[in-house]
């Protein structure tokens, strides 16, 4: 049969006239500035973050937002994305073997999905780009300035996968003096960063940047069947930038960024009942398919004959160009970005050589995107944001699993093309008071075609969407440091195609998955006192999704597992968000968060079983299903803390200085979606403690690091996989601090 993969030609022909469109516009602009990079004009104590896609402090931004900077990055050890739920209570990121599977959800609400062409729930911009392929993101986090996480629906301004809330991550630019740094790592269990920046201007009126990160972890479990250390990554990753700024009214810049990685995954079993046997094959005893392996809650060692991971690149490039009218601000955002991925899997989860199963993949994901926006001064009475979007994603993902059970082998693309157009406006009816109204509206063609290479069956459709989204608001200054908001904001999240193993004739006729809805209302209290050594913000929030799309799994007979995408029904979350940020004495940064979340299933009456589920625990009827109504929603702990600080103080009066730095984070247990007990996450914390020396004026820096100080073993996804073995066998992921580990940074700024 011929191949599925879309016509990349045929795609770029169809951008072309947008394209086109955009940078027209843009090189007839004659001479601007850019309104968001307004960080330099901060104040003392003052955060700016662009999240309304204009330059603004934080504190004045009407919605529940979180600004995580490079120092509580660095005091958090924050190497790559999954890092960072560390620091946003809010945030949660569930990693997986192959990062298309990965789960970001805020305030517990994220899209779990093997189908690759289901959006997310939590749009993810980088350096104003909105990543289609959520995978993108799961990099390195070297020379970021700052991540703003936007908490509840962003569809006004963002976007359909915006719906429960946003990541914007801003890298750092170029400088206006010339200035380099080198850095590395290394640590006590095997690994190794280096890395730098060069920055600076070219001419008068061309700058740069450019920052290259590579890092090299083993990894922290062991293949007993050849003695290798898993569960680790390589990783290389270039930042590149150009900015031009011929006058004080234009700036444009180009951004191209590319990153190779490979990744190596794990799932130890943590617990067996005795007697197992694997897939019913009385030969297969445990001593025969996990030898040598004492298991137990912290085992890490597995035994399997298949490499388990992911290799990926990235190549993303990206143009904005930004012209200051003397009135309002005229931008063009244009992007483009090809992410590859090929993932493999021990299906089998055993080296029993007469017993192999095996799964691989690729995913192949293009994406164009065009922005145009119109900003209008900051300081006007009445403020707007208005703005035009395209984008065309096309996804291609084959797979093949088997050959002894399970098996399935399929070619497939997805294919999305949206426009949309947006706004948002605030006016100030009587000085301290602010209304606000924001609106969109989009327009959406999916479409798919899937190859079933075991039943030489084709199948392929198309559907398209057309939906609204509004916020409402009032900001009001209580004093000049103090201000109250509430808002009201609507969200959506477009239709999709379950594409997946399992999928038939039945799924074909049923069409997309419909859209899933939302509703969400905040109140929010921001402050700043003492003369802004103290900055402490609280929001209390209530949001309703509708048609809630999420991952149902089914437990088949033969021990397998079926994946479909559906709608559940209705979800409610509500809960309330604090952030503390001070400065009580020279030299000294503490920040405090914290989140409590009751996320709640309000309608899901068709839920399936967990495995070895009962009548009298909930599993009945034909087909066997449990009343999800009234229980926790995945991946929300109720409570979730986190807190850092930064300290440096001089030497005598020498040229030193003494730094310290540390983190602690907690949460509460974290229930599965199914409400099986075997395979709930006890609340744990974490704790990282830094010291070093540094140079007065920062030039180097030399800095001792404990992770995971007190070792608090915790697991990241935990699977009951007892239908496999005819008794209890739960497995475990292992995260990268799952053990203590220590280590030295080192920097040199010249």
């Amino acid at each position: 049969m011929q191949s599925t993969r879309p016509s990349r030609a045929r795609t770029h022909r169809r951008l072309a006239g947008t394209a086109a469109m955009g940078l027209a516009l843009t090189a007839a602009m004659p001479n601007t500035a850019c309104a968001q990079d307004g960080a330099g004009d901060a104040g003392p104590n003052e955060i700016i973050v662009t999240a309304q896609k204009r330059a603004q402090n934080v504190q004045d931004v009407p919605l529940s937002v979180q600004v995580i900077g490079a120092r509580e990055l660095e005091a958090n050890a924050v190497q790559d994305f999954n890092d960072v739920s560390r620091l946003s209570p809010s945030l949660t990121i569930r990693p997986a073997e192959n990062p298309a599977s990965a789960n970001v959800a805020i305030r517990g609400v994220g899209t779990l999905a093997f189908s690759p062409g289901v959006e997310p729930s939590v749009a993810i911009v980088l350096d104003d780009v909105a990543l289609a392929f959520q995978s993108r993101a799961f990099t390195d986090m070297s020379d970021i300035e700052r991540i703003e996480v936007l908490r509840g629906p962003q569809t006004t301004l963002y976007g359909k996968s915006a719906s429960a809330g946003l990541i914007n991550i801003v890298s750092k630019g170029p400088s206006d003096t010339f200035t380099a740094q080198v850095r590395a790592m290394a640590t006590t269990d095997d690994e190794q960063q280096i890395g730098g920046f060069v920055s600076g201007p070219l001419t008068d009126t061309l700058g740069f940047r450019t920052s290259l990160n590579y890092d090299d972890f083993k990894g922290n479990t062991k293949n007993l069947a050849d003695g290798k250390t898993l569960n680790g990554r390589r990783y290389f990753s270039s930042r590149n930038k150009l900015r031009w700024a011929p006058t004080s009214d234009l700036q444009v810049d180009l951004g191209v960024d590319y990153a190779d990685g490979k990744t190596t995954s794990t799932r130890p079993f943590i617990a067996m009942g005795d007697g197992a046997i694997l897939r019913g094959h009385p030969e297969y005893t445990q001593d025969v398919f996990a030898p040598g392996i004492a298991i137990g809650p912290g085992n890490t060692d597995v035994s399997i004959d298949f490499p388990t991971g992911n290799t990926y690149t990235d190549f993303a490039q990206s143009l904005r160009v930004s012209y200051d009218t003397g009135g309002p601000t005229l931008m063009s955002i244009t992007a483009h970005d090809h992410y590859k991925s090929h993932d493999k899997f021990d299906s089998d989860d055993s080296a029993i050589t007469s017993f192999q199963n095996f799964q691989y993949g690729h995913f192949d994901s293009e994406q164009f995107s065009q922005e145009l926006r119109l900003i209008s001064p900051g300081a006007d009475r009445l403020r707007y944001t208005l703005g035009l979007y395209y984008s065309n994603v096309d996804i291609a993902r084959d797979f093949y699993r088997g050959p002894l059970f399970a098996s399935s082998s399929w070619d497939a693309t997805n294919g999305s093309e949206q426009i949309a157009g947006f706004g948002q406006l605030e006016f100030d009816p009587v000085p301290g008071t602010t209304l606000i109204a924001g609106g969109r509206i989009s327009r959406e063609k999916i479409d798919y075609v899937f190859q079933d290479l075991n039943a030489d069956a084709l199948y392929a459709g198309r559907s398209s969407d057309t939906s609204g989204t509004y916020k409402l608001g009032v900001k009001q200054e209580i004093t000049p440091d103090i201000n109250l908001f509430a808002t009201y904001a609507t969200g959506h999240k477009g239709e999709a195609y379950d594409i997946s193993s399992g999928f038939n004739q039945a799924r074909a006729d049923a069409g997309p998955v419909a859209p899933e809805t939302s509703d969400s209302w905040e109140l929010g209290l921001r402050t700043q006192l003492f003369d802004r050594a103290l900055t402490f913000n609280v929001t209390a929030f209530n949001s309703t999704y509708r048609d809630f799309q999420t991952q149902a799994v089914e437990n088949l007979a033969d021990g397998t597992q079926n994946f479909r995408l559906t709608n559940v029904g209705k979800v409610r979350i509500r809960g309330v968000e604090m952030e503390a940020l001070a400065h009580p004495l020279a030299g000294l940064t503490l920040n405090g968060s914290m989140t409590y979340l009751d996320a709640k299933f309000i309608e899901f009456e068709g839920a399936a079983c967990y495995v070895g589920q009962t009548a009298a625990e909930g599993c009945v009827g034909t087909p066997a299903r449990q009343d999800l109504t009234g229980k926790s929603m995945l991946l929300s702990p109720r409570w979730k803390m986190a807190g850092s600080f930064d300290y440096a103080v001089p030497l005598g009066d020498g040229p030193l200085e003494l730094v310290s730095q540390g983190a602690v984070t907690w949460q509460s247990k974290t229930v599965p979606l199914d409400q099986n007990p075997r395979t709930v996450q006890g609340d744990y914390a974490m704790v990282n403690v830094a010291l070093g020396l540094r140079s007065a004026n920062r030039s180097w820096q030399v800095m001792a690091f404990v992770n995971n100080l007190f070792d608090q073993h915790y697991r990241y996804l935990i699977n009951d996989v007892s239908n496999r073995y005819g008794t209890t066998a739960i497995q475990g992921y292992v995260p990268r601090d799952y053990a203590r580990y220590g280590g030295v940074r080192l920097s040199y700024d010249f």
